[in-house]
């Protein structure tokens, strides 16, 4: 007869409720505002109305032009293709956008589960990174390329337990070019992760470290294809890659891993995560998982050599800072420590998750709130008109910004309006824009006006200056948007006011039937 051993039951934070109830709470913050407040997002849905309708509107084709092509930063806009016809295009974007928090956090568990065996007591401390500074940013195609990544590397780990490699291989092939097309981010990282979690299993198997690293390397040949995509996609691109090295910047991103609103309560929950790293290697309590470990080495280096600007897009570097610190955090277990420990351990990351969900909750509510107040200028907005808009922001070294840059484009969403605050890059983007008239007030960062000189780029001006320089026949409307009631233009008798205000921001409509004096800027 033989006696069969029980095994432990699983402690409460290894469970499948509470893995459920972390990705549920993910989605929180952003159930509230109606159009969720991320820095460049309604850029983009000014570029997804021009993508649905541009064949269909009497206006759009008038100031902008559209033409799909192959192009690794297609993610969120695929989706919303799909899905806007269907639902309307505001509650498409917020459908995606919402789904990326718990697509990543499932991913993240996925993750740990299949490295660690089990969800470490400390996991919960690295999941608020999942809707961390390049997300707040409104890197949408981004972070849904990244929180896809995690899950096709989960997944890439439990068909590899399993046994299952060559429907790993097969499946593979389309998942790599599905996120390839999502954003060429998310494929280079799952990349890198891959190729982590085969050297370590070659290390295992007996392999020296060349030979582990050639046949790591060969064993990611599924996710290869889209090498050829890159080359079509390269061919038609013009964007520049530069600003390497700044080491000062880069510090500056590790401890914005959480920025969102208040500056020293991010600052403080990203020092916490980096001490917590320290903590975990200095204490032999907690166990090391090397693919993880191999992971996060592989990302710091990443990000040590990533230049800011790389093929076009800025901030490259800032983007794989919460990876970073992700990988470092999850590679630990403390599961040295006794069951009490390890519940301690266990409670504080759920209190440090679950107060990030409160502030965040907060943060975005108290963010649309100010969106909010300034979209009543849009009733006076007539349909296909032409606007100005002038968006008044800080000094970019300001922690804490309205996140009014890109709010402009709701005229471009819902009146079918042109606004000079869209992006064009060949390669980058889809869309361009074709109308000369306006001079350099036709697209991004035209919109933006500073309050000093010695804090604005070239491209950017001020308000005054502005007001005083852009050509009248250009444009019906110039909407100032988060500009205080005492910076108001004033002696300017063709500008009609139309709207202001509470607390900031106004409308004027251009009359063309008075002769303004434009002056250089």
């Amino acid at each position: 007869m033989t006696t069969t051993v029980a095994s432990p039951p699983r402690a409460w934070w290894e469970g499948r409720p509470y893995a459920l109830l972390l990705i549920a709470l993910s989605v929180v913050p952003l159930l509230w505002p109606p159009i969720p407040p991320l820095t460049d997002l309604l850029g983009h849905m000014g570029r997804y109305r021009v993508q649905l309708d541009i064949d269909s509107s009497p206006y759009l084709a008038q100031y902008f032009g559209f033409k799909w092509a192959i192009l690794a930063n297609l993610g969120v806009d695929l989706l919303v293709q799909a899905l806007a016809p269907l639902i309307g295009l505001e509650p498409a974007v917020k459908l995606v956008v919402l789904a990326i928090p718990p697509i990543t956090v499932a991913g993240l568990i996925g993750i740990v589960r299949e490295t660690h065996g089990r969800v470490p007591a400390t996991a919960a401390f690295a999941l608020p990174l999942a809707w961390g500074y390049p997300y707040q940013f409104g890197f949408v195609n981004f972070a849904l390329s990244m929180g896809l990544a995690m899950c096709a590397f989960a997944l890439w780990l439990r068909l590899g337990r399993l046994g299952w490699r060559r429907l790993r291989m097969g499946l593979f092939v389309p998942i790599g070019i599905a996120i390839w097309f999502a954003h060429v981010f998310g494929w280079g990282v799952l990349g890198l992760l891959v190729f982590s979690a085969e050297l370590v299993a070659y290390r295992r198997s007996g392999d020296g470290l060349i030979i582990a690293a050639i046949r790591a390397g060969l064993a990611c040949w599924p996710l290869w294809p889209p090498i050829l995509l890159m080359v079509a996609w390269r061919g038609q691109a013009a964007g520049t890659t530069g600003d390497w090295f700044y080491w000062r910047v880069k510090l500056g991103y590790l401890l914005s891993v959480l920025r969102e609103r208040w500056r020293d309560w991010d600052i403080v929950g990203a020092l916490l995560l980096h001490v917590l790293f320290v903590v975990a290697v200095v204490e032999r309590r907690f166990r090391v998982d090397p693919v993880l470990a191999l992971a996060a080495a592989v990302m710091a280096i990443t990000f040590a050599v990533l230049p800011r600007i790389l093929l076009g897009s800025a901030y490259a570097d800032m983007r794989l800072a919460p990876t970073v610190v992700m990988c470092a955090v999850l590679a630990f277990n403390p599961s040295g420590f006794s069951h009490r420990g390890q519940a301690a351990w266990a409670i504080g990351a759920t209190l440090f998750f679950l107060a990030r969900v409160g502030t965040s909750t907060a943060a975005l509510a108290l963010y649309s709130a100010g969106w909010q107040a300034q979209e009543p200028a849009l009733d006076h907005i007539a349909r296909g008109s032409r606007v100005l808009a002038l968006a008044s922001m800080p000094c970019s070294r300001e922690w804490h910004t309205a996140r009014t840059e890109h709010l402009s484009s709701l005229a471009t969403v819902r009146r079918d309006a042109f606004v000079n605050d869209q992006w064009v890059m060949p390669g980058a983007q889809l869309l361009t824009v074709h109308y000369d008239k306006g001079g350099r007030y036709t697209r991004d960062p035209s919109q933006i006006v500073r309050p000093t000189r010695r804090c604005r780029s070239r491209a950017e001006s001020l308000l005054e200056p502005a007001v005083q320089s852009f050509p009248r026949d250009a444009f019906d409307y110039v909407w100032l948007i988060d500009v205080a009631p005492a910076k108001r233009p004033v002696d300017y008798p063709e500008l009609i006011p139309l709207w202001f205000g509470e607390r900031s921001g106004a409308l004027y409509r251009v009359d063309h039937s008075v002769s303004g004096t434009p002056r250089s800027d």
